[in-house]
């Protein structure tokens, strides 16, 4: 009996470090397929602006005012996030929602429906996995302050700038409001806040790293400085 026991305890060991290497191997290939992706629209959405005609005087843009996205359907693609303290190559996409099943399962960064767009007035909340359907926050407990998390859209690039970190359990919906942590106060600046599980396979805590808006930078400027700062500020 003791022989066997060993033998099922051996077996047991085996079978969990087989299915976590699995799994590992599986957010590898995810995340590379999806950051490939991403990039994929990051680079036709720079194409489409270095070939869009020049506005008209009369049409020219405040260079002084941040375009904001009108919030799109759930699920739609609007935007792609990198973080220069990750690597060049980190780069996601953001999806409108946080359907488990058909958003963050599918490795999007999912935007909380209903909080701000990018670089609007108020808490642009969004969440991914650290584990799993690869794991876009994996790193998020890498940043340090001051380092930039950037935004793309079809309109160009909105920098925010990491602030701090805190750790709370999930029922904690404060963290989302306008003005982060903070009741019954209206929006006053420009928030960006990623949730997440915190440790890794645990559902009952979350990892919330709060950024602000910084700068925007229009499509037709080129890339940002910040994408190359590698993270510092």
């Amino acid at each position: 009996m003791g022989v066997l026991g060993e033998l099922l305890l051996t077996a047991g060991v085996v079978m969990m470090l087989f299915v976590s290497w699995q799994m590992w191997f599986g957010d590898m290939i995810i995340g590379s397929q999806k950051q490939a992706e991403a990039s994929a629209l990051a680079q036709q959405w720079q194409a489409d602006g270095a070939t869009a005609p020049p506005a008209s005087d009369d049409g020219a843009a405040d260079p002084g005012v941040v375009p904001v996205l009108a919030e799109p359907g759930r699920g739609a693609e609007f935007g792609v996030m990198h973080v220069p303290r990750f690597g060049p190559d980190w780069q996601f996409t953001i999806a409108n929602g946080t359907a488990k099943k058909t958003i963050l399962d599918e490795g999007y960064i999912g935007h909380y429906e209903g909080s701000a767009m990018p670089g609007a007035e108020g808490n642009m909340a969004v969440a991914a996995h650290r584990w799993t359907s690869g794991a876009p926050f994996d790193p998020v407990d890498r940043l340090v302050i001051g380092d930039a998390i950037v935004i793309q859209t079809q309109d160009g690039w909105y920098t925010y700038r990491f602030r701090n970190v805190e750790y709370v359990q999930d029922t904690a919906i404060e963290v989302l409001n306008p003005v982060p942590q903070q009741v019954d106060l209206a929006a006053n600046g420009r928030f960006l806040t990623l949730t997440s599980c915190a440790p890794k396979l645990n559902m009952l805590e979350r990892i919330i790293s709060y950024a602000v808006f910084d700068e925007f930078t229009p499509t037709a400027d080129g890339p940002p400085a910040s994408l190359g700062d590698g993270g510092d500020a």
